[in-house]
């Protein structure tokens, strides 16, 4: 009876994390981050999971303008302030619920540093991008490089977590597979 309470808890937390989640990437996706291409004519920082170059993040900033540098700052960063908690809420309750289901514990902790790491290294992202748009036309080739650095480690992360979840799911089906054979 105890393992029931959480199950269905983490799985609701899962859900409407999960919900959350989807409603800002998707604002992100057609909303803000279509308007900053449309502006420059090249992805953003954000859609770059292989990190960019200091004379790309230079045209891509300059690209902008004035206008489009602070919908940047205005409107993109913030909602990117609410989605990387968003989404490692939606992993960890994920792993929770795995763990409910007797899921290895290593895996579960293993996947919720992985969720939380990307999480951050998100945050560092962002916080790169602001620096480099409020320094501009003097943008550090140092700031270029740690915000690239950040946007190829956030990738890395969140795909592993997720792979992480993916593995635990076809541990627990298995399981149940072998179980009921």
């Amino acid at each position: 009876m105890n393992m029931t309470i959480p199950t269905k808890q983490y799985g609701r937390q899962a859900a409407l994390f999960g919900l959350a989640a989807a409603g800002f990437y998707l604002l992100m996706i057609f909303g803000t981050l279509a308007h900053i291409e449309t502006l420059s004519g090249l992805r953003p920082f954000d859609m770059r999971p292989g990190g960019y170059s200091a004379e790309l993040a230079n045209s891509l900033i300059n690209d902008l303008g004035s206008s489009g540098r602070w919908y940047y700052l205005t409107r993109q960063i913030p909602l990117d302030l609410v989605y990387p908690s968003l989404m490692a809420l939606t992993l960890v309750s994920l792993f929770k619920w795995l763990g409910s289901y007797g899921v290895s514990q290593n895996l579960v902790r293993i996947g919720t540093w992985f969720s939380i790491a990307a999480a951050i290294a998100d945050y560092l992202e962002n916080a790169g991008i602001c620096f480099m748009i409020m320094s501009w036309p003097e943008i550090s080739a140092i700031t270029v490089l740690a915000a690239s650095v950040a946007s190829i480690v956030k990738s890395g992360l969140t795909t592993a977590a997720v792979l992480i979840v993916l593995l635990g799911v076809g541990f627990w089906a298995f399981r149940g597979i072998r179980n009921y054979a």
